[in-house]
């Protein structure tokens, strides 16, 4: 692929943290049985006064200050979500028009908790085709929306989150897109999904079922997740020629953290290589890495010139991994 730039990151948390001990006021669960099984100790929820494009419209701004550029610049708009305020219009379309974004190309996609390494990869083949265009590229979930909080096994897993990052082909920036790649392995039905679709047979007065929700099959998403990921990481290492050495920092979805240790264990990565922050935010699907990878940047965790390996695995089931080379410090000035 022809590599590209991140020019500016940026991120947006809800104020409001739901802990393990208030989920247990609510659900048959508590601290201990959440966080052996899952690592998970809190997650934040967004306000009702807001969706999810007012969340994506407010990471975009950071990443758009911290690139300095202006939203008149922004050519493309993604919005990688599998919970949309609509599904029509879409996302893009109204996360733009908070921003004040006019005449630029605005879509979504959904690639459930791969989105973020899916929009790398669809941003990646624009800017190949127009190199002076400026991707907008937003990931923005409003999960606990759609979680059944009468079921102890989802509830606890999702919150809600956005991050944005502005894509160019540009001499220097924060970090150069060396590769990508993601696949897909599609299931019917689906261990994962969100009801809501056309496939959900509602009429006016209709009450809403447990297909409306997340619905989950904890183990085999467990066991897909860990090969899919290993895979991914082998495979774009092998692809570009470097071990697991010459990996500074790994980021992986933030879903569970028996996924993330048995990822690096396969991998042979000292899980002090790892960037973990699940247990404050939980899954927030395809908003995870892209947090991830701003607080550790804004955390120092990721040092001047280091070689940083992204990798994610959701419903579908989709998979991708991607490697990013940040600036060295002379390259920054």
């Amino acid at each position: 692929m022809t590599p590209y730039q991140i020019l500016g990151l940026g991120s947006f948390i809800p104020a409001k943290s739901l802990s393990n001990d208030d989920l247990a006021k609510i659900v048959d669960t508590d601290d201990e049985w959440i966080v052996t099984r899952t690592g998970i100790r809190s997650r934040h929820v967004l306000d009702d006064s807001q969706n999810t494009s007012d969340m994506g419209a407010l990471a975009a701004q950071q990443a758009l200050n911290n690139a300095h550029i202006s939203p008149d610049q922004i050519t493309h708009v993604i919005v990688s979500t599998c919970s949309p305020d609509h599904l029509c219009p879409n996302t893009a379309c109204l996360v733009s028009y908070q921003l004040g974004i006019k005449g630029a190309m605005a879509f979504d996609l959904n690639a459930a908790c791969s989105g973020f390494l899916y929009g790398l990869e669809v941003a990646g083949g624009i800017l190949a085709n127009r190199p002076d265009a400026v991707v907008l590229f937003v990931c923005a979930e409003a999960l606990t929306r759609r979680v059944n909080w009468e079921d102890r096994t989802t509830c606890v897993l999702f919150g809600d989150g956005a991050a944005a990052a502005v894509l160019a082909r540009s001499p220097q920036g924060l970090a150069q897109v060396t590769e990508v790649c993601c696949h897909a392995d599609g299931r019917s039905p689906d261990p994962l999904s969100i009801g809501g679709g056309t496939a959900f047979h509602v009429k006016n007065g209709d009450p809403v079922d447990e297909n409306f929700f997340i619905r989950m099959e904890g183990r085999e998403v467990y066991r897909n997740g860990v090969r899919r990921m290993t895979e991914m990481c082998v495979q774009i290492l092998e692809k570009t020629g470097l071990t697991t050495e010459d990996i500074d920092v790994i980021i992986p979805h933030q879903a569970n953290l028996r996924i993330v240790e048995s990822v690096a264990s396969r991998l042979k990565a000292p899980m002090n290589k790892v960037f973990v922050n699940l247990d404050r935010f939980g899954n927030t699907s395809a908003a995870s890495v892209p947090i991830a990878l701003h607080e550790a940047m804004e955390a120092g965790r990721i040092p001047a010139g280091a070689r940083v390996l992204l990798t994610a695995f959701g419903g579908g089931f989709t998979y991708g991994s991607a490697i990013l080379q940040f600036s060295a410090p002379d390259a920054a000035d």
